[in-house]
């Protein structure tokens, strides 16, 4: 799986953008969380590229980056979790997702 970074506030308007043509993932990481790290280790051995849907994959370190973790819920009216998945389309949150019930399913299903 090939992870975009998200590093800066302002990618979150180049991710709306994006979103117009393809739906955008952005999964936001604690990297100080057991559970974080089952929940991503889990959504990456389930992700198949083939059957993606062209959606593009972001990764938010959320402890190094909290700032862009409090813009994306602002942003998309969405409380924040930890870990957390957000199915982008059309410049908006179609499906989100937190803790263990993250899944390529499910993804792929609202994509």
């Amino acid at each position: 799986m090939n992870w975009l970074k998200l590093t800066e506030i302002e990618q979150l308007e180049a991710i709306k953008k994006e979103s117009a043509n393809s739906p955008v993932l952005i999964f936001k990481h604690s990297t100080r969380c057991s559970i974080s790290a089952t929940s991503l280790a889990k959504f990456e051995r389930n992700w198949n590229e083939s059957l993606s849907k062209g959606i593009k994959p972001y990764y938010l370190d959320l402890i190094a980056l909290r700032p862009i973790s409090n813009q994306i819920a602002k942003e998309f009216s969405i409380e924040h979790q930890s870990p957390q998945a957000l199915l982008i389309k059309d410049g908006k949150c179609i499906f989100d997702s937190s803790h263990m019930a993250i899944s390529f399913d499910e993804i792929i299903r609202h994509a």
